[in-house]
C-alpha cells in the first residue's frame, strides 16, 4: 500500500509565522500567554503547553497586568489593543499579515458607508477569532452570514459591502454573493449598492483545486485537522466531494483498519492548521496496520 503525505498541505503562512513568533519567545521565558488557541488544532496546542504556551481568553487578558501576551494570526479587534495599554501588557503580535490588511480595508469601508447609510456584511463562522476580530473594525456593527437563513439579517433597501473571512470556502463566497444580488434585485435596488470583496486568502482557495486532483489520485483520503478548524472543514468536503472514500481525523488514534481494506493507495492532506509532523505520525501508523487481519 502506498502512502504519500500531500506537499500542498499543513501550515499557511501566518500560522507557521505565529507559531515561530511563539517558539522563539519562550526561548527566554519559561512561560508565554496567548489569547485563544495558537492554531486550532488540539495536538500542537498540547506540544506548545509543553514548551510553556499558556492559552487566556479575553476576561483572563482583562485582569493580566505588567506581562507579555501573544496574538495569534487570526487578528484581533481594536479593544484588545486597548486593554494592552491600559493594562502595560506587551503584545506580541502575531497577526496574519492578509488578515490585518483585510482588517484595515473593513475599517475604511465601514467608515465610508456610514455617510450614505450602508451595511457591512461579512461571509464567516460567527464567533470565530478573525470574524471577531473583523467585527471589532464596526464596533461589532457588521452583520455575520453563513448560511442563506442569515440573509434575512440583511437590509436590502441600504447599500451593502460584502467582505469574507479569509478561510471561508470560494464557492461559498460566491455562492452567498449570488444570493445577496438576488435579493437586491427583488428588492429593486440598483446594483451598484452592492459591493462585493473576495477576501478570502489566495494560499488557502488554491488548496482547493489542488485536494480536488488529490482526492482523486487515492483510493482512500485521510484528511488530518483540529475540529474547531473551520478552514478544515471546508477543505475535507472537497475531498469528500470528489472522493467518497475520504475520513476527517484529529489523530492517527482515529484511525480504522477496515478504511484500508481495499486500498492501494492511501493520500494524507491536511488543513493549513495541521502541522506536517502530525500528518507524518498518521502516515507512519498506516504503514504499520497489518491488513492481513482486515
Amino acid at each position: 500500500m502506498n502512502v504519500t503525505i500531500d506537499k500542498n498541505s499543513g501550515y499557511c503562512f501566518g500560522v507557521e509565522f505565529a507559531i515561530q513568533m511563539a517558539e522563539d519567545e519562550m526561548e527566554n521565558c519559561e512561560e508565554l500567554y496567548c489569547l485563544g488557541d495558537i492554531v486550532h488544532n488540539s495536538m500542537e496546542v498540547k506540544r506548545l503547553y509543553q514548551k510553556g504556551l499558556r492559552i487566556i481568553d479575553r476576561e483572563q487578558l482583562k485582569e493580566l497586568r505588567n506581562t507579555k501576551v501573544l496574538i495569534r494570526a487570526h487578528g484581533e479587534p481594536p479593544e484588545t489593543y486597548k486593554t494592552a495599554l491600559e493594562n502595560n501588557i506587551e503584545l506580541i503580535d502575531a497577526s496574519c499579515p492578509v488578515v490585518l490588511k483585510l482588517q484595515n480595508r473593513v475599517k475604511h469601508a465601514f467608515d465610508a458607508d456610514k455617510t450614505k447609510g450602508g451595511q457591512i456584511v461579512i461571509y464567516g463562522q460567527v464567533g470565530h477569532a478573525e470574524v471577531i476580530g473583523l467585527a471589532g473594525q464596526t464596533g461589532d456593527e457588521a452583520i455575520i452570514v453563513t448560511t442563506e437563513e442569515d440573509l434575512d439579517k440583511i437590509d436590502f433597501s441600504r447599500p451593502v459591502t460584502l467582505f469574507s473571512q479569509t478561510t471561508k470556502s470560494t464557492k461559498g463566497f460566491y455562492h452567498i454573493k449570488s444570493l445577496i444580488e438576488e435579493r437586491i434585485q427583488q428588492a429593486n435596488q440598483d446594483s451598484t449598492a452592492f459591493n462585493a470583496n473576495d477576501s478570502i486568502c489566495r494560499q488557502v482557495s488554491n488548496r482547493e483545486p489542488q485536494l480536488t486532483r488529490f482526492s482523486t489520485e487515492h483510493d482512500v483520503i485521510i484528511f488530518v485537522s483540529g475540529k474547531k478548524s473551520s478552514n478544515g472543514k471546508a477543505l475535507y468536503s472537497v475531498c469528500k466531494q470528489h472522493n467518497p472514500n475520504s475520513y476527517f481525523v484529529e489523530n492517527e488514534e482515529e484511525l480504522e483498519k477496515e478504511w484500508f481494506a481495499n486500498a492501494g493507495s492511501v493520500g494524507i492532506c491536511g488543513a493549513t492548521s495541521t502541522p506536517m509532523w502530525l500528518m507524518q505520525q498518521v502516515a507512519d501508523s498506516i504503514k504499520k496496520f497489518d491488513l492481513e487481519t482486515v
